[in-house]
């Protein structure tokens, strides 16, 4: 079996993996890992298909989960953003007593708008996936703009994002699709109710992506989970807001250290 792209950096006593969104890989996280590797031990991750991790096609979020989980150690604490909010709740879900704790950035238990539930309108998720076979590199740049639109920092955060892109080989359009395709159809709202995992849930007020009226919602149907939003962020607030990111996470995981 390919082993997927894994770096471990830090020496804290806590295990904390971390897991990156669509399209991107594990550079997005350089501007919050010297904060971080002082009190983590810190898992630096690129989900299969993406970055250095090449070599695997397109998966479902099931086989995605459970191949990250065959590398990781036996107990962390799980952070996922966007996509990889998906990835670390199906492994949450999979193996609870592999997750110390878990925590979402900018994620939803369900992307796709349906009935009453606030998300990204399915057109949208099918436009994006169209124009993957055309021209998949503006493809990827057009939604990273949509990640940092409206905070004051969205041009230079979306340079940071395109960066992380650029430095590393681009997914393919296969694997890219098949992440849209999780985007567009996976719901684990119900799945999640009964998470009894420590759950912390990271938004953005400016976020075009994750609506924040998701919030309140999920306040109430997930009362053991907790939430915080970052009034000037967007999809990306680690980037456009590092120090509050990191006080935030190691304020949760403190609580239960």
């Amino acid at each position: 079996m390919n082993n997927i792209w894994w770096e471990t950096k830090g020496e804290g006593n806590c295990h904390l993996v971390l897991l990156h969104g669509w399209g991107l890989n594990a550079q997005v996280w350089d501007c919050i890992v010297p904060q971080l590797s002082s009190q983590f031990t810190l898992h630096l991750v690129d989900l299969p298909g993406y970055g250095r991790s090449s070599g695997f096609s397109a998966m479902t979020l099931q086989e995605m989960a459970e191949r990250v989980l065959a590398q990781a150690p036996q107990r962390a604490v799980w952070v996922g953003w966007s996509l990889g909010g998906l990835v670390a709740s199906k492994i949450a879900l999979l193996a609870p007593e592999r997750v110390s704790s878990l925590v979402t950035v900018a994620s939803s238990p369900c992307f796709s708008a349906q009935d009453e539930w606030p998300g990204i309108k399915p057109d949208v998720l099918a436009g994006f996936q169209r124009q993957l076979s055309e021209d998949f590199q503006r493809t990827v740049e057009r939604f990273l703009a949509l990640q940092t639109m409206g905070t004051e920092t969205a041009r230079q955060d979306a340079r940071q994002l395109k960066q992380a892109v650029l430095s590393l080989p681009m997914p393919s359009a296969e694997v890219l699709n098949g992440g849209l395709e999780i985007l567009k159809t996976e719901d684990l709202r119900e799945a999640l109710t009964g998470l009894a995992t420590p759950f912390l849930r990271l938004y953005g007020r400016l976020d075009g992506l994750v609506p924040r009226k998701i919030v309140a919602t999920l306040d109430a149907c997930w009362p053991q989970s907790q939430s915080l939003i970052f009034p000037k962020a967007a999809h990306a607030p680690f980037i456009s807001h590092p120090d509050d990111f990191c006080i935030a996470l190691k304020e949760f995981n403190n609580f239960r250290m």
